[in-house]
């Protein structure tokens, strides 16, 4: 495609499906770079020049689903289960808080029982009770990712939040080709997950208030780049508020070995071009810059800043834990302490002409403008003690 003709179509507010598919397709360094650099452009215009932190805590790889492509799949006898406690839990998202984050996630496996349902009320009432400060008065944003539940779970847990303005879901259907949906999430000859059902999940989950994510795997074996272009017309469907997604990975726990998986030089690209294209086409909406990249490039997550990404999420389970939740193999930063992780983070994202989000919970803006909210400021905090004071300094 001639240079002059990709610079032009790139700058548009409005694409074909055609013209998505071809900026999904390139190869042609030069020709990515044009894509990279109006990625950029448009995220800065759309969004600023913040990049946000959500503190990853993966309380539980216990997990009920058996899906295909997953490390801890029910089925994977190999994985060490465990869950933490409430307490630990909420002391690494108070940790965050104090460390100047201003959101946190928890993930786990897949879990329906009330035990279980009751013990993230529990967790989610005192996170909040905890964390309420000066500078974070609604306390720690929330950002949940549990899988499928009725409404009324929904319901409960935002509930328990007690800070409905800072609270997110994210519930990705991997994949909107429903014959590779259901390949990969049946074990065989039983259909475990539905993939209507997830999109009814995502609508339950807007009307109970959540900012409202999604996301996909990129480079499944057999998907296609209609595939591709199909799940960014669906993530404009369900008018998402942020977007999760990144590329498929094997892992030994799973039963799809035999697949394998794509070159890491062209799943990155491909990688790297859904990320851009996403942000074209959807515009105002977070979009994370997911770990699984650095597994493909060690700059992977930069990379995925200057392609459009504008939040990042640094792992702060424990590290006993970390061993426990790998999804995919050869998952990176499991043996890094969570403050190592935070500075060298910053680093990176310092080194790709973007400034870290601090105390901000770095709502969706499309999510603010759709509920008539101003951008997040920063509260007027007076300065009392040493403490206060460099966490006011690191905030400005």
């Amino acid at each position: 495609m001639l240079k002059e003709k990709l610079k032009q179509l790139v700058t548009q507010k409005q694409f074909t499906d055609e013209e998505i598919v071809l900026l999904l397709g390139l190869t042609d360094p030069e020709d990515c770079r044009i894509l990279r650099d109006e990625a950029y452009a448009r995220t800065t215009e759309l969004m600023g020049d913040k990049v946000y932190y959500r503190g990853l805590i993966e309380f539980s790889n216990i997990c009920t689903a058996n899906c295909r492509y997953c490390g801890i799949r029910k089925a994977n006898h190999q994985v060490n289960r465990y869950l933490m406690t409430k307490e630990e839990i909420v002391e690494q998202a108070v940790w965050a808080a104090n460390q100047g984050y201003g959101s946190v996630c928890l993930q786990s496996g897949e879990r329906h029982d009330e035990k279980y349902i009751n013990f993230v009320c529990e967790v989610l009432e005192e996170i909040h009770q905890k964390t309420v400060s000066p500078i974070l008065p609604n306390g720690v944003g929330i950002t949940l990712s549990l899988g499928d539940h009725p409404k009324e779970v929904y319901e409960r847990w935002a509930q328990a939040s007690g800070n409905r303005e800072n609270l997110r879901y994210l519930a990705r259907f991997e994949t909107s080709n429903q014959k590779l949906f259901d390949y990969l999430h049946s074990t065989p000859g039983k259909n475990e997950k539905n993939l209507q059902h997830r999109f009814e999940c995502l609508k339950a989950l807007r009307e109970c208030g959540y900012q409202v994510g999604t996301g996909v795997m990129i480079g499944i074996p057999g998907q296609t780049l209609e595939d591709l272009c199909r799940d960014i017309r669906t993530f404009q469907k369900v008018d998402a508020d942020m977007i999760g997604m990144g590329p498929y990975l094997m892992s030994e726990g799973a039963e799809l070995g035999a697949l394998g998986q794509r070159n890491p030089k062209e799943l990155m690209q491909l990688s790297l071009n859904m990320i851009a294209v996403t942000r074209l086409v959807l515009g105002n909406v977070n979009i994370a810059a997911a770990t699984a990249l650095q597994v493909l490039e060690p700059e992977g997550r930069e990379m995925g800043i200057e392609y459009g990404c504008n939040i990042v999420m640094p792992n702060i389970s424990p590290l006993k834990y970390r061993a426990g939740y790998q999804l995919y193999d050869n998952k990176p930063c499991i043996e890094d302490e969570p403050t190592q992780c935070a500075s060298c983070l910053e680093r990176r994202i310092l080194s790709r002409g973007r400034k870290v989000g601090w105390n901000l919970s770095g709502s969706s803006r499309k999510w603010l403008q759709r509920n008539r909210k101003p951008d997040e400021k920063l509260p007027f905090v007076s300065v009392k003690s040493d403490e206060k004071r460099q966490i006011w300094i690191k905030a400005i």
